[in-house]
């Protein structure tokens, strides 16, 4: 595995310079999957912001092309055991919307191709993984941690934000997805 060190060292400090990062964080995350509440709305509804990035394969995804859809955009690391936890619910999501014009995106953090390539030969995934190698566009949207989710809606706007592990492929949670759709 090759990693970059100065992107790793800076995606580290990131994180551990950020407010709400640590143990709270986890145990935060983890009342709110066991209390229910799936998503959090969030209003007014911020434009998304807009990046390209390559895949682990070479694909290029461009943000602005997705548009007229809602999208599932999770933020995540292969060394984050909570992101590596959901990415199997994440896969059954994909399965249960994907003909129903719903796309998700996993954008991994700080990481190279050959890394994410190693954890899909262990966890399969097939939903699209945007790198964000150099943690750029992760700084411009609004999260705290890994992971973070967020929902939005086919205008391009920031409907709902999820911190810490869910079951992506919950009943009521994609329930909130689908009730974007135009």
């Amino acid at each position: 595995m090759k990693l970059r060190p100065n992107v790793l060292a800076a995606t580290a400090l990131w994180l551990l310079l950020s407010p709400g990062i640590g143990a709270e964080t986890a145990s935060a995350a983890q009342d709110s999957k066991d209390a229910g509440a799936p998503l959090e709305p969030i209003e007014p509804r911020p434009a998304a912001p807009d990046f390209t990035l390559s895949g682990p394969h070479g694909e290029l995804y461009r943000f602005s092309d997705m548009r007229g859809k809602p999208i599932i955009v999770n933020f995540w690391a292969t060394w984050c055991p909570p992101c590596r936890a959901e990415m199997p619910s994440l896969q059954r999501a994909w399965e249960a919307v994907e003909e129903e014009g719903i796309l998700i995106l996993a954008i991994n953090v700080g990481e190279d191709a050959a890394t994410v390539r190693e954890f899909l030969a262990e966890v399969p995934v097939d939903f699209p993984l945007p790198l964000d190698t150099d943690s750029e566009v992760t700084q411009s949207w609004p999260l705290k941690g890994l992971p973070t989710t967020f929902v939005v809606d086919p205008d391009g706007r920031l409907a709902y934000r999820a911190e810490g592990e869910r079951d992506w492929d919950d009943v009521e949670l994609l329930g909130l997805v689908r009730a974007l759709q135009r």
